[in-house]
């Protein structure tokens, strides 16, 4: 039984903001929801999320995240103070406690798991988890015995030069015999450089404590200013990259290209360069995404085609092709086998299989059959200045260039549009509409403007 207990009362001051530093987002996600995430995986009995400054606004960001249990540090004292507050919450409570910080997101579910393997195999009464930095400049040095039996930490303000050569680091994270630690708790003192109750000091006062070395210093990165959160980005995109080429996706250019860890893909799919994929994004097998493109909490189906183009909570079916420079937003649905061409905006619009709005045109609130050619500059009028009204479109119908249809509106199956015309009227199967002023030709209007 572990539980897990997450240090979210700093301010972060360095991050110069007036955002709480753990709400800071990593790659769509908050700082402290993606350690919250990584714990899942371990099924902790309880979870508490230790908050401070700025209190409620971290408590309401985390309302949606199910579980969780908030204790308030309202004077940040240091970790051990912090940790101190858990002592009523925990009274009689006799399994491990897991203490993470919310500013280290990289950590990963597999390290946590190994670190609690270890401490519950070897029945420590504390176990930490340390890395080996070639430059730990920031960082507590942790002093062990060949046995990896922790003899010492030091906070790198009260370090000695000489103590300040040793490169093992305290990463923060620590898993103890709950009993063993609220015994020694009441009794922190904060005889330091700071003045703070530290938890390290708790950790030389129960036995055995052992260190556990975690292979990959990177994930132990903690985030204090805007600088280390631009790098823990990288790592977090290069880790997310690799992934999926090792699973079979082409990825033209990675440097250029962001995907969150939200986002789904399939063999085959290719990114193109300068491409970004953010949220709940899905792209099926064969689909070319890029150059150039932003996809968004959206469905890309099996070989489609998106160049230079935005798509944003919209589904795209098999075959279709989108850009250059469209815009798919507002629940847009692209039937199969469809083109969306250069300069086109669709919003809250269905397109039938076989539909083609190939240039300069805007849908909006719109419902196309199928077989649908929409002629450029066509413009759904869907707004009257208080309510947005349907467009609905048959089966077979083109309208032609330069055409408004004003909502609401329907026009039936294969009807055909006039180029020019603005349709105020419903329109039934298999008509011809035109709806314009007729040609006026006045010979030699130059010369009487002109007074000549």
């Amino acid at each position: 039984m572990v539980v897990v207990a997450i240090l979210a009362a700093g301010r972060g001051t360095r991050m110069k903001s007036n955002l709480p530093k753990v709400l800071h987002s990593l790659g769509g996600k908050s700082l402290v929801e993606r350690v919250i995430e990584t714990v899942q995986p371990l099924s902790p009995s309880r979870q508490m999320v230790i908050v401070g400054y700025q209190a409620e606004e971290v408590k309401a960001a985390m309302l949606a995240i199910p579980d969780l249990e908030f204790v308030e540090q309202s004077v940040q004292l240091g970790t051990g103070h912090a940790i101190q507050q858990l002592l009523p919450y925990l009274e009689g409570y006799s399994g491990d406690l897991l203490i993470l910080n919310g500013d280290v997101p990289l950590l990963r579910t597999e390290t946590l798991q190994n670190l609690l393997r270890i401490h519950q195999e070897k029945q420590n009464a504390a176990t930490i988890l340390t890395a080996y930095l070639s430059n730990p400049k920031g960082y507590g040095r942790v002093f062990c015995d060949d046995h990896s039996i922790v003899q010492q930490i030091v906070e790198e303000k009260d370090c000695t030069p000489a103590q300040r050569q040793n490169c093992c680091i305290n990463a923060g994270v620590y898993c103890f015999r709950w009993q063993e630690l609220a015994k020694v708790l009441p009794h922190l003192q904060a005889n330091n450089a700071q003045r703070e109750y530290y938890l390290t000091d708790a950790v030389t006062q129960v036995s055995p404590v052992m260190a556990v070395n975690v292979e990959d210093y990177q994930e132990i990165l903690g985030i204090n200013d805007r600088l280390q959160l631009a790098s823990a980005y990288e790592i977090l995109q290069r880790r997310i990259k690799e992934k999926w080429m090792v699973a079979g996706v082409t990825i033209i250019d990675p440097a250029s290209t962001t995907i969150d860890d939200t986002v789904e893909l399939q063999p085959d799919v290719i990114i193109e360069p300068q491409t970004h994929l953010r949220g709940n994004t899905i792209i099926k097998t064969g689909s070319r995404i890029g150059p150039g493109s932003l996809i968004e909490n959206s469905q890309i189906g099996e070989n489609v085609t998106v160049m230079y183009s935005v798509v944003t909570d919209s589904i795209v079916q098999v075959g279709s092709r989108i850009g250059p420079y469209a815009h798919l937003r507002g629940h847009t649905e692209v039937g199969s086998k469809c083109r969306v061409g250069n300069f086109v905006e669709l919003k809250n619009t269905k397109l039938g299989e076989h539909t083609n709005v190939a240039h300069l045109s805007y849908l909006g609130d719109s419902t196309t059959g199928k077989q649908v050619n929409i002629g450029a500059g066509t413009i759904t009028a869907n707004y009257d200045g208080v309510k947005k009204h349907q467009t609905k479109i048959g089966d077979r119908t083109k309208t032609g260039s330069n055409s408004v249809l004003v909502a609401p509106i329907t026009l039936g199956n294969d009807v055909y549009v006039a180029a020019g015309s603005t349709i105020t009227e419903d329109v039934p199967d298999g008509c011809l509409v035109i709806a314009r002023q007729r040609q006026v030709v006045k010979p030699e209007w130059q010369q009487k403007g002109t007074g000549e």
